[in-house]
């Protein structure tokens, strides 16, 4: 599993019609374009894929067109993270996961939750999710910081295989990266970043760059992560 999620993941944009339903023709051809482009995972429904803006049968079909347009060749991580953690538990029961092989958690948000309510979050969704879990941090966005401490305590917990770290915090990165348990991913969540946190032992990154040059981007990072 760790293995097959290093390197470059893309999180992939949604694209739409005018009329603001979404052009699945498009999508099908951005996924064979990241694909023979040579990323390593692509990440559907993601800030990038505007999830916030899908209703639930969209969101459904997002995946699924996803999930059959990349026919198994690479691994798909969905999106599937908030504030309600009983409703996202719901959402868990009510999904196929089926050509899934991992979701990506964006901690709570707005609320600004004390760091044991965001382990206690985090340790629910793991408990409940029938795929690994990459926890999301991304404190521009969410208002609260997931700290470098709670990321390592939520690391010893089953089923949370890394986190996506978009804090912008180098320091922090490196304090995870060096005393992580083995196997646990420290993913880039910033483009501008993914090389200094593969220089410090990271890897890899989810980028949103890499939507419209993969081929140059995970050929950057596979060489990178060899150490060139």
């Amino acid at each position: 599993m760790m293995n097959k999620l290093t390197g470059t993941g893309v999180a992939i944009v949604t694209p739409f019609h005018k009329d603001g339903s979404v052009d699945f023709n498009a999508l099908g051809k951005l996924v064979e374009h990241l694909i023979t482009g040579g990323v390593e995972y692509l990440v559907v429904l993601g800030t990038t894929g505007e999830s916030v803006t899908l209703n639930k049968n969209e969101k459904v079909a997002v995946v699924n067109h996803v999930v059959e347009t990349a026919d198994k060749r690479v691994p798909i991580v969905m999106g599937l993270g908030g504030s309600n953690t009983q409703e996202i538990l719901h959402s868990m029961a009510d999904f196929d996961f089926d050509g899934i092989e991992a979701i990506l958690s964006v901690s709570p948000y707005y609320s600004k939750p004390i760091q044991e309510g965001i382990f206690q979050h985090y340790k629910m969704i793991a408990g409940a999710s029938p795929v690994p879990v990459i926890l999301y941090n991304v404190p521009g966005r969410t208002g609260s910081n997931v700290t470098a401490e709670t990321t390592l305590r939520l690391a010893e917990v089953p089923n949370i295989i890394g986190i996506k770290e978009a804090s912008g915090n180098l320091e922090q990165m490196m304090h995870i990266i060096k005393n992580r348990p083995k196997g646990f991913l420290v993913i880039s969540g910033d483009d501008s970043l993914t090389m200094p946190l593969i220089a410090s032992g990271g890897d890899g990154v989810i980028s949103v760059v890499a939507n419209a040059y993969p081929k140059l981007y995970s050929d950057m990072v596979r060489s990178s992560l060899k150490g060139n």
